[in-house]
């Protein structure tokens, strides 16, 4: 059996230091947003925490052994450990330690944060609220993203939804997280649940557009004598585009195709990880990109 290898080199370690660093402050300021800023006000940020804090509201005095409604945080989890299971079954999540550390803090934080501010922080500012409390999410997603992790939620559903219709992800995750909010309204009736909820949204998405300002973008080039199982695991595995350029090499002067195409740099670790099983003397190079006209391939 072949044993597998632990990486010894310090500066791994030291990687993972800093990556598990930043998924533990990503996932407290996230809790700390929903917890003292969103949920008190019936604020429906998306995801599965907005259907969470619906849930929360709404069931308050429902049940006896959580006569102040169902946690928050275990509720989610109930939502995000299957959405977990989907990821890995339908996208091979790269990141599937970390996601599952991130989401798990998540809800620990938010219902241990919940047992010690039982009001809310600010008194009748629901502006006030909206606005920081989409700031300290938005804080809190870029750290986890930094971390070249997930939180898991509704961006899961949306890329596996996306993945079998032409529809971009990024609008598929709009839709999706337009009928939470959406569900709030019917919830909570009460228009001011959407208007509120939506400036979180567009608060929190300009505070991750501000700090994520690396390309999320990457060229790829892979040079390999199986260029068709890697091009299957491009096209049929990862729902991807790419092109063969034709090269010669400078040393021995023999023929071969390169396999050019561009991804999100979240996908780099899986991309190389389904490669390297084809071929693990494959040599794969990446580099900025930008994605402004159609992919390589269309």
């Amino acid at each position: 059996m072949k044993q597998q290898h632990i990486p010894s080199n310090p500066a791994v370690w030291r990687n993972h230091l800093h990556d598990y660093s930043l998924i533990v402050v990503g996932a407290f300021l996230q809790a700390l947003s929903y917890v003292l800023f969103l949920a008190p006000y019936k604020i429906v940020p998306g995801g599965i925490y907005g259907i969470s804090i619906v849930l929360h509201h709404v069931t308050k005095g429902m049940f006896a052994f959580f006569p102040d409604g169902l946690p928050m945080g275990v509720t989610a989890l109930c939502f995000n450990i299957p959405l977990l299971f989907l990821a890995i079954k339908k996208l091979g999540l790269s990141s599937g330690p970390k996601t599952v550390v991130t989401f798990l803090l998540i809800s620990f934080f938010t219902d241990g944060l919940s047992l010690f501010f039982g009001e809310p922080l600010l008194e009748n500012d629901s502006f006030i609220a909206a606005f920081y409390g989409g700031a300290i999410l938005g804080v809190g997603v870029t750290c986890v993203f930094k971390a070249q992790s997930t939180s898991a939620g509704t961006d899961v559903l949306a890329r596996v939804l996306a993945a079998n219709t032409n529809m971009k992800v990024s609008n598929m995750i709009i839709i999706l997280d337009s009928a939470i909010v959406i569900f709030g309204l019917f919830a909570f009736n009460d228009w001011a649940v959407p208007l509120y909820s939506w400036f979180t949204i567009f608060v929190y998405g300009k505070v991750v557009e501000m700090f994520q300002t690396e390309n999320p973008n990457r060229a790829v080039f892979v040079v390999t004598p199986k260029t068709e199982e890697v091009k299957d695991i491009i096209v049929n595995k990862m729902k991807m585009r790419g092109t063969f350029l034709h090269g010669r090499g400078m040393y021995e002067g023999k023929e071969r195709e390169i396999i050019f195409t561009i991804t999100e740099r979240k996908e780099i670790p899986r991309l190389k990880e389904e490669i390297k099983k084809v071929d693990p003397h494959a040599f794969v190079s990446t580099m900025h990109a930008s994605k402004d006209s159609p992919p390589p391939g269309k």
